[in-house]
């Protein structure tokens, strides 16, 4: 939605509320821990645009726990410049984690840090065409301090598609420092993780919205600098999708040596992908539903089986969005018909 300001200049603004509930069952596992999420983020933003490719946008995310007696439990400013000049786009600033870091795959980043890290402090460029794309980005996530350790990601991800076939890279370095005059000295770590991945993409070959598989090697790179020595676990992963009128799976295979190699001294602080992947084994099939999606408006459900150390486990998550500013004075389909629709 857009007025005209003066010299060219445009106001523009969006907003986005989302809710979430996940609720993980993980009794017995010794790489993951049960517990459930739920709050709500309502994430205004109001900015300025010119020469239909520059903006700027400035706002927050504000996120309320369910359950919690603060209004507020987290509050994110936003602020960024964001140029889209296709085929480049360019971001630099605070700005919002899933408008450019969607794409990873859960080893790289777990659920959480979507509910709780959801503005990234830095930049993001990208070249993309139909075929394909590549990216680097920097995310600064610690200002080091008395209390604060010095922490920064640096990432890159690309993926290049022929026919029906692709070619797929994900990549970062986390960097872990101390703090300033330490009373234990606290080595620096560096955290590493690269995918590479070869895929076959029949969803324009079939009647079904998204029929996809993939498979690539992981390689973890974890360093204490204090040993002076490299970690270095590998593995297979595996992801296939298929999607039928708003009925879907999604699968998710690894096999190979146990990431996260120091997760037992620094858990969180030093990995931000999901903890099961420290089992050399685990499978997670992903069954959802879609009971709305449109460019406004999504509600999904998602019932999760994981399968690590010789258990079953079990998840679900439900989760609605709304893109506020992407509402039109129209009428629009209600829900039930367009379950109707999509499923008989």
């Amino acid at each position: 939605m857009m007025a005209v300001f003066g010299f060219g200049q445009k106001f523009v603004w969006q907003a986005e509320v989302n809710s979430f509930f996940d609720n993980t069952e993980f009794d017995g596992s010794t790489v993951q821990t049960p517990q459930t999420m739920a709050g709500l983020h309502v994430a205004p933003e109001v900015g300025f645009s010119w020469q239909n490719r520059h903006r700027i946008f400035v706002g927050c995310n504000a996120m309320h726990e369910y359950g919690s007696l603060r209004t507020v439990d987290y509050l994110d400013p936003v602020a960024y410049y964001e140029y889209d000049g296709k085929p480049f786009r360019f971001y630099m600033g605070a700005v919002p984690r899933k408008m450019l870091l969607e794409k990873y795959p859960r080893m790289f980043f777990q659920d959480s840090i979507t509910f709780y890290r959801p503005v990234i402090n830095g930049f993001f460029w990208e070249y993309a065409k139909p075929d394909g794309f590549l990216n680097i980005w920097l995310d600064w996530t610690g200002r080091k301090s008395f209390d604060r350790h010095e922490a920064f990601f640096m990432g890159w991800s690309g993926r290049y598609g022929y026919s029906i076939f692709y070619a797929q890279h994900f990549g970062y370095m986390f960097h872990y420092a101390g703090v300033d005059n330490p009373a234990i000295r606290d080595p620096v770590h560096d955290n590493g993780l690269v995918l590479t991945s070869l895929g076959i993409d029949l969803s324009q070959k079939t009647g079904f919205e998204k029929a996809d598989f993939n498979i690539g090697w992981s390689v973890g790179l974890d360093r204490d600098r204090g040993e002076h020595a490299w970690h270095t676990p590998m593995g297979l992963l595996s992801e296939l999708r298929i999607e039928y009128r708003g009925l879907g799976l999604f699968n998710t295979y690894y096999k190979g040596r146990g990431q996260q190699f120091f997760y037992g001294a620094y858990g969180n602080r030093l990995y931000w992908g999901d903890p099961v992947y420290r089992a050399d084994e685990y499978n997670r099939a992903d069954f959802y539903i879609q009971f709305l999606k449109t460019q406004e408006v999504e509600v999904k459900f998602v019932c999760s089986l994981h399968f690590v150390e010789n258990h079953l486990f079990n998840e679900q998550l439900l989760q609605a969005s709304v893109e506020l500013s992407k509402l039109k004075a129209t009428k629009k389909t209600p829900a039930y018909r367009y379950l109707w629709s999509n499923w008989f």
